[in-house]
């Protein structure tokens, strides 16, 4: 179990602050493999992982094993780098204007990631909600796209596959939160799921307000793309938002 972040401020060199990452001091008492705390680190670090599995930067890795063969035009980290003018003028929408940087337009809203060059396995990565729902529809269907298999059938059966079974979860804005989780997703989590969670159901959020759910009972796949700093942090919490949505659609 660690912290909720890293800190990378005050180091020089990329490799500097992913060195300052893979130190980061465990939370003071904590035991691992006895209690889940949700963390940023944690999926930085397994974004190093791919890295080093597939001998590509994360971003190369993201594009050739998912964004491509599922023909997605408009997924990926750094969007201003590729996206043409057209698309970025229709496609990027304002992130955070009160933001030490101003007003954030396609370039990543956490800070640490973008001190690591917008790449990152915690954050970073531009979509549409279109595109999401491709990816949460490959998931549904077992890792097939269109009669394409994308994922191999063990990788995604370990989606359901509680992997905290039994562990206390730590999360002070959410009391009601469990610690059940398979690969990359959390599973059965009322707190953003709403009437459509179940134990077969199962999604990832990002802190800006984005969400998937995928409903397998249902065969339902639910995007929501919203922004808790766009234009001024007026508003900060988008649970509500995702379980009204959730619950008008179960």
């Amino acid at each position: 179990m660690r912290p909720v972040g890293a800190k990378v401020t005050g180091y020089a060199t990329m490799a500097e602050r992913w060195r300052a990452v893979l130190t980061t001091p465990l939370v003071a008492g904590a035991v691992p493999g006895r209690t889940f705390r949700y963390s940023s680190v944690g999926l930085m670090i397994v974004g190093m992982l791919v890295e080093k599995l597939t001998g590509q930067p994360l971003d190369g890795a993201l594009r050739s094993g998912l964004t491509l063969p599922l023909g997605l035009r408009h997924t990926g980290f750094n969007p201003t780098t590729w996206l043409g003018a057209a698309d970025r003028a229709k496609l990027l929408v304002a992130t955070d204007a009160r933001s030490s940087r101003g007003l954030l337009r396609g370039v990543v809203h956490d800070d640490v990631a973008n001190r690591l060059g917008g790449v990152a396995g915690h954050a970073g990565i531009f979509s549409t909600a279109e595109e999401v729902a491709v990816i949460g529809q490959m998931l549904l269907d077992g890792g097939t796209y269109r009669g394409r298999r994308i994922l191999a059938p063990s990788t995604v059966d370990r989606r359901l596959r509680n992997a905290n079974a039994g562990l206390p979860a730590v999360d002070p804005e959410r009391p009601g939160r469990t610690s059940d989780h398979g690969l990359g997703v959390a599973l059965n989590q009322p707190w953003f799921m709403g009437r459509l969670a179940a134990p077969t159901t199962f999604g990832h959020t990002g802190f800006t307000g984005t969400s998937l759910l995928v409903d397998a009972r249902r065969r339902t796949v639910l995007v929501l793309l919203t922004n808790r700093a766009h234009p001024n942090w007026s508003w900060a919490n988008p649970d509500p938002v995702r379980v009204a949505v959730a619950n008008t659609l179960a």
